[in-house]
Protein backbone atom coordinates (compact mmCIF):
# COMPACT_ATOMS: atom_id res chain seq x y z
CA UNK A 1 0.00 0.00 0.00
CA UNK A 2 1.31 3.66 -0.93
CA UNK A 3 2.41 5.83 2.39
CA UNK A 4 -0.78 8.25 3.26
CA UNK A 5 0.31 11.63 4.52
CA UNK A 6 -1.90 14.17 6.04
CA UNK A 7 -1.34 18.05 6.96
CA UNK A 8 -3.28 19.24 9.38
CA UNK A 9 -3.99 21.83 11.58
CA UNK A 10 -5.37 21.74 15.20
CA UNK A 11 -9.29 21.69 15.85
CA UNK A 12 -10.33 21.48 12.39
CA UNK A 13 -13.33 19.83 11.39
CA UNK A 14 -12.52 18.79 8.09
CA UNK A 15 -9.39 17.20 9.22
CA UNK A 16 -10.81 15.40 11.87
CA UNK A 17 -13.13 13.80 9.26
CA UNK A 18 -10.50 13.26 6.86
CA UNK A 19 -8.60 11.34 9.79
CA UNK A 20 -11.94 9.43 10.64
CA UNK A 21 -12.49 8.22 7.37
CA UNK A 22 -8.88 6.85 7.53
CA UNK A 23 -9.54 5.27 10.41
CA UNK A 24 -12.08 3.72 9.47
CA UNK A 25 -10.76 2.09 6.96
CA UNK A 26 -7.58 0.84 9.35
CA UNK A 27 -5.34 2.74 7.16
CA UNK A 28 -1.92 3.65 8.46
CA UNK A 29 -1.02 7.10 7.73
CA UNK A 30 1.36 10.05 9.24
CA UNK A 31 -0.19 12.65 10.25
CA UNK A 32 2.05 15.99 9.94
CA UNK A 33 0.99 19.19 12.37
CA UNK A 34 1.55 22.02 9.87
CA UNK A 35 -0.98 24.30 11.95
CA UNK A 36 1.23 26.30 13.75
CA UNK A 37 4.85 25.08 12.06
CA UNK A 38 5.82 28.11 9.23
CA UNK A 39 8.00 25.29 7.36
CA UNK A 40 5.57 22.69 8.04
CA UNK A 41 2.95 24.76 5.95
CA UNK A 42 5.12 26.06 3.91
CA UNK A 43 6.07 22.62 2.96
CA UNK A 44 2.63 21.52 2.52
CA UNK A 45 1.84 24.58 0.15
CA UNK A 46 4.57 24.12 -1.90
CA UNK A 47 3.57 20.01 -2.37
CA UNK A 48 -0.11 20.85 -3.31
CA UNK A 49 0.55 23.36 -5.84
CA UNK A 50 -0.52 26.29 -3.52
CA UNK A 51 -3.52 25.35 -1.56
CA UNK A 52 -3.34 26.75 2.06
CA UNK A 53 -6.52 25.16 3.25
CA UNK A 54 -6.49 22.12 5.44
CA UNK A 55 -6.42 19.24 5.69
CA UNK A 56 -3.85 18.16 2.18
CA UNK A 57 -3.59 14.75 1.72
CA UNK A 58 -0.96 12.65 -0.30
CA UNK A 59 -1.54 8.97 -1.18
CA UNK A 60 2.16 7.50 -2.89
CA UNK A 61 3.15 11.33 -3.09
CA UNK A 62 0.87 12.16 -4.98
CA UNK A 63 -1.56 14.79 -3.85
CA UNK A 64 -5.13 13.75 -4.04
CA UNK A 65 -6.76 17.16 -2.22
CA UNK A 66 -8.33 17.84 0.98
CA UNK A 67 -11.00 16.79 2.74
CA UNK A 68 -13.87 17.02 0.13
CA UNK A 69 -11.36 15.21 -2.49
CA UNK A 70 -10.95 12.27 0.11
CA UNK A 71 -14.66 12.31 0.99
CA UNK A 72 -15.68 12.31 -2.96
CA UNK A 73 -12.74 9.39 -3.82
CA UNK A 74 -14.56 7.49 -1.31
CA UNK A 75 -18.50 8.08 -2.15
CA UNK A 76 -17.00 6.93 -6.18
CA UNK A 77 -14.86 4.04 -5.06
CA UNK A 78 -11.69 4.84 -6.39
CA UNK A 79 -9.85 5.54 -2.96
CA UNK A 80 -9.69 1.98 -2.29
CA UNK A 81 -8.54 1.62 -5.91
CA UNK A 82 -5.73 4.38 -5.32
CA UNK A 83 -4.49 2.35 -2.70
CA UNK A 84 -4.08 -0.92 -3.76
CA UNK A 85 -2.42 0.36 -7.02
Amino acid sequence: MPPIEIYTRPFCGFCSRAIGLLRQKGLEFTEIEAGFDPAKRQEMIARSSGRGTFPQIFVGGAHIGGCDELMALEGAGKFDAMLSA
